[in-house]
Formats: structure tokens, sequence, C-alpha cells
């Protein structure tokens, strides 16, 4: 089944069965600056490097630390097999990216990512509220040689953005 949705401005093209390139960040990642990406003429791929230049080198929205990068990564590996098929995923202070493969709507695999990792990041921060923003980017991957690059670019993520402890940010299939 495909189906291009339109959420927050952005086009997402839901297909299942094909393989996935997702990225999301906390609600409190991004101030004025989310305007000025994406309220210019640049392509989608600058306006995305330029978001994800900004998600690595800010502190804004920082909230995904500690045990609780572990309790994201077994819950999201809970679902591989059922909803998805989960390649690879980094956990970053204010954002997460993701390669899979659909095996349900784009939308419910995307319901159940956040508002479970939601419940993790309230409890273990003992607040209440929401926690990611609403919008998110996905980039259908095209070929093998693109699902490569995307694989390797989460791998590294956690380790161009130097932080200490990238080797437990990042899960992958074929590590």
């Amino acid at each position: 089944m495909t189906n291009i949705n339109q959420h927050s401005n952005l086009p997402h093209i839901d297909i299942q069965g094909h393989y996935q390139f997702i990225t999301f960040r906390t609600k409190d990642s991004f101030d004025g600056v989310l305007k000025e990406i994406y309220g210019n003429n640049d392509s989608t791929k600058v306006k995305y490097y330029k978001m994800d230049r900004h998600l690595d080198q800010s502190k804004q929205g920082n909230l995904l630390y500690g045990d609780m990068i572990e309790e994201i990564q077994a819950y999201y590996l809970s679902y591989d097999k059922k909803l998805y098929d989960l390649y690879a995923v980094a956990i970053m202070p204010n954002h997460i990216h993701l390669l899979l493969r659909q095996k349900d709507s784009l939308a419910n695999i995307l319901r159940v990512l956040k508002g479970g990792s939601t419940h993790i990041v309230n409890k273990a921060l003992e607040r209440k509220g929401k926690v990611w923003a609403g919008d998110y980017f996905d980039k259908l991957i095209r070929d093998e040689a693109h699902f490569s690059l995307v694989y390797e670019y989460i791998k590294n993520n956690p380790i161009k953005a130097g932080l200490k402890d990238a080797h437990i940010r990042f899960y992958g299939s074929f590590e």
C-alpha cells in the first residue's frame, strides 16, 4: 500500500515492505532556528543537512542519556520483526535516527516508537508531558548503495557528534 501523507508540511511516503530512514527529535530541540531552516529556498537535502548539524551541536532538548538509551533500544527491538525489521538505530541526546523496513503503516510505527519512548523518558526523568516534536523526517531508501550509506551515517552519528557514550547509542543488525 502506498500513501503520501502531509504532516507539518513535510511529505511522507508510506510504502509497506520498503526501507525507510527516519529521524525524529525532542520537542525542545529547536527554537527559532527551525523557521530559519525551513523558511528559505534551500533544497530538501540542504535543509536536512542544516537540521541534522544543528541537532548534533545543540544542547536544546537533550533528554536522552544514561540507562534510558538502552531501555529505548530494548523497547524498539521488542517490535522488530512485528511492525518493522530494524537495521539501525542511533539514540542521540535530542533526536533518534532509524533505518527499518516497514511491516505496518508509517503512522502506526511512529505512534509506537514515540509513544513507548515517551513513557520511558518521562519515567526516567520523573516528569509528564510531551517529549517528541510532532513532525519527523523520513526518506525512502532507493537502492542497496543508499541503504549502506544511511546505515553508516546512523552508525557514525554519535561518534561524529563527539559523544563520550557513543558506543552505547548505536544498535546495528550487522554489528
